[in-house]
Parts: structure tokens; sequence; C-alpha cells
């Protein structure tokens, strides 16, 4: 897994969002974009993540940053997630993980002993020009939102 970093080119992207509509990176040229990349839907550490990018929807936009979460899931289980839980933002489905293959989130992750591939959970923030500006790696799904703006604020 060779993840992306900051000063890397943000690769370009059209994935169908959770009302199956497509909706590319290429929509947002000119403004910063928060891609977070989650394992799945309805999860409990999922939700918590979601419910607090949700929670700061207007600090968000007050740095102008709009945000686009990506999972592998379907996109009619991203319309119940987001209906359920209210989430003010873009839900996009990448079941095949080719867009998360370009990111480099995609790779081997053991759980309680098993090893398979899947998801990882990190964030791009991606500036003005198209490129990452930062990664936010070292975080937990119920800190997330306080890290992402913690270093817009700075």
């Amino acid at each position: 897994m060779q993840t992306l970093t900051a000063g890397d080119k943000a690769p370009q992207f059209t994935l169908h969002d959770e009302q199956d509509q497509p909706v590319s990176l290429a929509d947002f040229k000119g403004q910063k974009v928060l891609v977070y990349f989650y394992p799945k839907a309805m999860t409990p550490g999922c939700t918590v993540q979601a419910q607090g990018l949700r929670d700061i929807h207007s600090e968000l936009e007050g740095h102008q940053v709009k945000v686009l979460g990506i999972s592998i899931d379907p996109v009619a289980r991203l319309t119940r997630f987001k209906e359920k839980h209210d989430l003010n933002f873009t839900l996009l489905s990448d079941e095949d993980h080719a867009v998360a293959d370009q990111f480099g989130v995609w790779g081997e992750k053991k759980f309680m002993g098993k090893v398979y591939d899947g998801l990882h959970r990190l964030s791009f923030l991606i500036d003005e020009d198209g490129n990452i500006e930062h990664v936010f790696n070292k975080f937990k799904t119920k800190d997330h939102h306080e890290v992402v703006l913690g270093y817009l604020n700075q």
C-alpha cells in the first residue's frame, strides 16, 4: 500500500453519491475538499466519525472546505446511512475500491488474528489546486473532526 502524501497531486475521480448521481473531484476545482475514507457505513466507529463531521459543518464551511466521504458500500447503503444520521455532506460509493487504490488506502488489515484486504481510515485535505495539502492519519474516530478543525484553525 503506497499512501499519497502532502504535496502529491490528488487523483481525479468520479463516483456515484448517495442519490446515485455522479460526483467528480473536478466539480470542486478552486475549493478545498476533505476526502475521508471510512470502512463501512452503519458501523459504530464510522457513524461516530460521520456525526462529528456533520456537527462541525458550519465551521468547515467557514474554512470553505467541502466534505466527501468515501467507502466501498453500495449506493443504497449510503442513502440509508445519510438519512438515518442526518448527514449534511456527500457520501460516495467506491465498491470496486479503485479510488481507494489510487489514494493508497486499500490494503492489508489485521483484526482479531485475521488478515484481509480492506479500506484504511485516512483523510486527505485537498487544496484549491487539486494537491494534497495534508493527510490525517493519526486520530480516533470520535476525535477525527477535532483533529481536522485543529489543523484548519492553525
